[in-house]
């Protein structure tokens, strides 16, 4: 968690209260260590960047969690209006 916080410019406060918010859910290791995707990492710099613009975290994760469900249904539709063999 430590280095994962550092990488962000974060603290391990701030993953805790994302993983809190339902935003991440990292995976432990054998040693009980929290493992964090790149995917993960990203959204937890997304957060990172909205709550430094004073946004609350709760309001951040919410938002995220709605951008990343936009993008979801983008992608799907665009694979559904590709013609076939493309």
């Amino acid at each position: 968690m430590g280095a994962a916080a550092e990488m962000l410019g974060a603290t391990p406060t701030f993953l805790r209260a994302l993983g809190a918010a339902k935003l991440i859910e990292p995976r432990r290791s054998g040693g009980g260590h929290r493992r964090y995707s790149r995917y993960q990492l990203r959204l937890a710099a997304r957060a990172r960047e909205l709550v430094g613009q004073g946004m609350p975290v709760e309001a951040a994760c919410r938002i995220i969690i709605l951008e990343d469900q936009l993008a979801e249904a983008l992608r799907i539709n665009a694979a559904r209006d590709r013609p076939a063999g493309h």
